[in-house]
């Protein structure tokens, strides 16, 4: 399945709009990862642990959207767009959603 930022594929027409899918994820860092990114934090350096956490959280989200858009018939996704936000108590927990329009490419 083509998964694309752009509103178009190059070379391909959309021949059938099948609407919007989206997938949402939501992941907690547990303590440890917070102590360790915060001892990062104080010395400098990147946090290994939470760029998988983000990585995972993007991935399971577009899986998840690819999934919606494979149940509506399509075979390709377009307009995609990802979105990072913290929620919960103090921000404890990484929501990423990922939206997009459902097509069949001819």
């Amino acid at each position: 399945m083509i998964i694309t930022t752009t509103n178009t594929v190059e070379g391909k027409t959309i021949t059938a709009y099948h609407g919007l899918v989206a997938g949402e994820t939501i992941m907690g860092a547990n303590v440890f990862k917070d102590l360790f990114a915060g001892i990062r934090n104080i010395v400098g350096g990147r946090s290994g642990t939470y760029e998988q956490v983000f990585k995972d959280a993007r991935a399971q989200a577009l899986s998840e959207m690819e999934s919606g858009a494979r149940a509506l018939g399509a075979n390709a996704v377009v307009g995609v767009s990802i979105n990072y936000g913290a929620i919960g108590a103090s921000d404890g927990m990484l929501m990423v959603s990922a939206t997009g329009t459902a097509v069949t490419l001819g």
